[in-house]
């Protein structure tokens, strides 16, 4: 399967030829897309619209702060291509995106897709990485 993956801004473009690389063609990245500076609230029609897959390190703008408040901006969408979060108790350099990031194409190329799911990959402060795939809640009310 081939994701059209979204490189946030908050991420390396480098990310891009990586996700190409790894067979995802249609990538691309906000630099690429004239889009940097665009408020993460403009940013999701965008990205839905254009049926992308976001990638970014701002998880919990998009996917929610946890139990007490699910979701994020992703919970008002009806259905979106999905968001792979990349998080570390350590500061996000280019190393560390690159290989967070190559942990989740290892998830995606097990995957038949990722609608209204997120992907997680999160780096501990001991260095141990998990990653989580689920169901992003709809936003209540």
């Amino acid at each position: 399967m081939s994701f059209r993956l979204f490189i946030d801004e908050c991420l390396s473009p480098e990310l891009v030829d990586i996700a190409v690389a790894a067979g995802h063609e249609q990538s691309t990245c906000a630099r690429n897309r004239g889009v940097l500076a665009m408020k993460d609230w403009e940013l999701v029609p965008f990205v839905v619209d254009n049926d992308f897959t976001l990638v970014t390190h701002n998880a919990w703008d998009f996917r929610g702060r946890g139990a007490a408040a699910p979701g994020g901006l992703y919970a008002a969408q009806q259905i979106h291509a999905g968001l792979i979060c990349l998080s570390s108790a350590h500061p996000m350099d280019i190393e560390r995106q690159c290989r967070l990031f190559g942990e989740a194409l290892t998830q995606l190329a097990q995957l038949k897709d990722l609608v209204n799911q997120a992907l997680e990959v999160f780096e501990a402060a001991d260095g141990g990485v998990t990653v989580t795939t689920y169901e992003i809640p709809k936003a209540t009310g």
